[in-house]
């Protein structure tokens, strides 16, 4: 014999197949679905169709941030935010100080590339205790090992 593609069909469970070929078992089919119908109806909970909001499993939208800031070359943190802090701490250094556009933007990027590579080296100190959670010191053993100056 040809095979055939099947086609899908509804069944309602395994027992009823038997008792759809006579006519009293197409009524009892009949009351069965109603019952379970109505059972259905009483256990759903009557939310007026709310559907509940998509949510990705822990740690998919991480590993998409991730990627994502891999394959970028663009700066972090905002330039006006690190403007402000800049002039805050030089505040205490001397008054009125002036500063290019430049300069700020060299600050910028090689304060970046230092906390980069620190969280790097945090990463490796959490791995290195069998954890996957960095914690503050983590931080404090890769400053350590590092021998930077600057706590």
């Amino acid at each position: 014999m040809a095979r055939t593609k099947q086609t899908a069909r509804k069944t309602v469970g395994g027992t009823e197949k038997k008792q759809l070929a006579t006519k009293a078992g197409k009524m009892l089919m009949t009351k069965a679905a109603k019952k379970q119908l109505s059972q259905k109806s009483t256990r759903l909970p009557n939310d007026g169709g709310v559907k509940k909001p998509h949510r990705y499993r822990p740690g998919t939208v991480a590993l998409r941030e991730i990627r994502k800031f891999q394959k970028s070359t663009d700066l972090l943190i905002a330039k006006a935010p690190f403007q402000r802090l800049v002039r805050e701490i030089s505040q205490d250094i001397k008054h009125e100080l002036r500063f290019q556009s430049a300069a700020i933007g060299a600050l910028q990027e090689a304060s970046e590339a230092f906390l980069i590579g620190l969280f790097e080296d945090t990463q490796l100190c959490a791995i290195h205790a069998k954890r996957v959670t960095i914690m503050p010191r983590d931080v404090h053993l890769a400053l350590r090992i590092r021998g930077d100056r600057y706590k």
